[in-house]
């Protein structure tokens, strides 16, 4: 005879289930109306955002100057009650708003810094501004659309800080400078923000960062789980040989001779010795300088130049190829060759549980239709070293005119560089978006 269960044993499962599903069902309902409240914030927001855009371009700085940039975007910050740091890594902000709820701690980034570049577009706010760059003075531009990334990030921050009740946990805003590198042998960018505490007090829990393209349609992401953007290394090669009269070769020891070898050597480690079924490999030589007169064969000369690799591994055998092809070369002309590489940035990772957790949140917001996955990036982003420290999402975000033809779209880092600033609501509500689907997710 089988014993009688009590009633409470039988009814607990049932009252656990129904508990649970009543806890999904309100954070369900609690996401769904922070989503059309972000899309009706966004929405409205959005000409201040474009406001704010065509501003910081008409008034670009250079890396680790953006000091007027930190500026505007600090008064707006402070306007909006954010506990707002500045002066971080030299030019850079961080902001803190503290949300209304329990949560995790989610950082959003966005890059301040313009380019040594002279705009050609003719447009109403377009860049007149020259500054002092490595000793010249040059033409500024925002040809990589970093004043769109501050723009956004900005109406986030407003948007979030409107619904700070129902924020959840805490949110880290960093306003970048010198991503695309400091002069000279200044430190800056990503690599100090992280020096400098930027991830932790609060510790960082995730951190998503977006990069608009010129060559995806306005309001569509693209992304790329795992390595997704290069690592950049820059590499220095001094070649010492032997000073000589033009007309007497042989008595001397040529560098630049001795520097064109090398230079067609360099281009075997990816054509015949990397294993480019794994990862792409980059090297590639943008800089030779030897000699001052036509007649005199020089005693030294320098290579300089830039390797992307996709994987750790790759990227150290590449440096040690290069310093075997650079050395062995030299030494058979009878010349001698230093080689120096300097590690500007590291792969940019995109996390893939991350991943696969927050690409429900960017098909919502753009739609299914306008995200895609795509493939490896050979350019390269410190946005990477962030990812040291916390699981990252590194995203591109459209900004071609619609209809464009793609390959026709001009390239970022030069004088025509254009984006259509129409749609930069979506990016608005992809950050604020991930704040929340990101805690609630994290929290199952």
């Amino acid at each position: 005879m089988q014993p009688k269960r009590s009633t409470r044993w039988v009814l607990l499962p049932v009252l656990l289930i129904m508990a649970s599903a009543i806890a999904q069902g309100q954070s369900n309902k609690a996401s769904k109306s922070a989503g059309t409240a972000i899309d009706q914030k966004a929405a409205a927001i959005l000409p201040r955002v474009i406001e704010w855009r065509r501003y910081l371009h008409q008034h670009p700085e250079l890396s680790n100057r953006e000091y007027k940039t930190a500026e505007y975007i600090a008064a707006h910050l402070k306007q909006l009650g954010l506990e707002v740091q500045t002066g971080i890594a030299k030019t850079g902000i961080v902001a803190i708003l503290r949300g209304g709820q329990p949560g995790p701690v989610v950082a959003l980034r966005a890059d301040m810094d313009a380019l040594p570049v002279k705009e050609r577009v003719d447009l109403p706010f377009k860049s007149t501004v020259r500054a002092e760059y490595m000793g010249d003075t040059v033409p500024v531009m925002h040809a990589c659309g970093h004043d769109s990334h501050v723009a956004m990030l900005m109406g986030a921050a407003e948007v979030l800080s409107s619904m700070k009740k129902d924020v959840p946990g805490i949110v880290k805003f960093f306003f970048q400078p010198a991503e695309e590198g400091p002069p000279g042998t200044e430190e800056g960018g990503a690599p100090l923000m992280v020096k400098e505490g930027c991830m932790d007090n609060p510790k960082v829990d995730a951190v998503f960062g977006m990069h608009i393209e010129a060559d995806i349609e306005a309001g569509s992401f693209e992304y790329k789980p795992g390595a997704f953007m290069a690592s950049s290394d820059w590499f220095t090669i001094n070649i010492k040989g032997k000073q000589s009269h033009g007309s007497q070769p042989w008595k001397g020891i040529d560098p630049i001779v001795t520097g064109t070898e090398i230079v067609n050597a360099l281009q075997t480690i990816v054509s015949r010795q990397s294993e480019l079924t794994k990862a792409p490999v980059v090297v590639t030589v943008g800089k030779f300088h030897s000699g001052v007169r036509a007649n005199i064969i020089p005693e030294e000369a320098v290579l300089q130049g830039t390797i992307r690799t996709l994987d750790s591994k790759m990227q150290k055998e590449t440096h040690d190829r290069i310093r075997k092809i650079a050395t062995t070369i030299a030494d058979a002309m009878g010349a001698t060759a230093e080689v120096t590489i300097d590690t500007k940035t590291l792969v940019t990772y995109n996390d893939p549980a991350l991943v696969k957790m927050m690409l429900p949140t960017l098909e919502r917001t753009a739609g299914k239709e306008n995200v895609r996955e795509r493939e490896w990036v050979t350019g390269a982003e410190d946005f990477s070293y962030y990812g040291e420290k916390a699981p990252s999402f590194f995203i591109y975000f459209g900004g071609m005119p619609k209809g464009t033809d793609r390959s026709k779209a001009p390239p970022h880092h030069t004088p025509d560089f254009y984006i259509d600033d129409s749609r930069l609501d979506v990016g608005v509500k992809a950050f604020c978006n991930l704040v929340f689907d990101y805690a609630r997710n994290a929290k199952r």
